[in-house]
């Protein structure tokens, strides 16, 4: 997914979860930070080392992962 520079995979970081360039901040930790109620403003404060652009894409490349792979939601109608 060349459109997400700003996303890298590595095994030797974060077990080779999609991390924000290269540090051990994960996609997952940003999208779920995010689904949790936490602002992008509070994000930046809680990591001042990442940008909005790293939070944006992090946001991006999670929902072009999500529209190309499929997953069973137990309970939901």
């Amino acid at each position: 997914m060349s459109e997400f520079p700003r996303i890298t995979r590595n095994p030797e970081v974060m077990g080779g979860k999609p991390c924000i360039r290269g540090m051990r901040v994960t996609v997952g930790m940003i999208t779920g930070q995010l689904s949790a109620g936490t602002s992008v403003e509070e994000l930046l404060e809680h990591f001042p080392y990442i940008d909005r652009e790293d939070i944006l894409q992090a946001i991006g490349y999670a929902g072009a992962v999500a529209s190309t792979s499929e997953y069973d939601l137990v309970g939901v109608n």
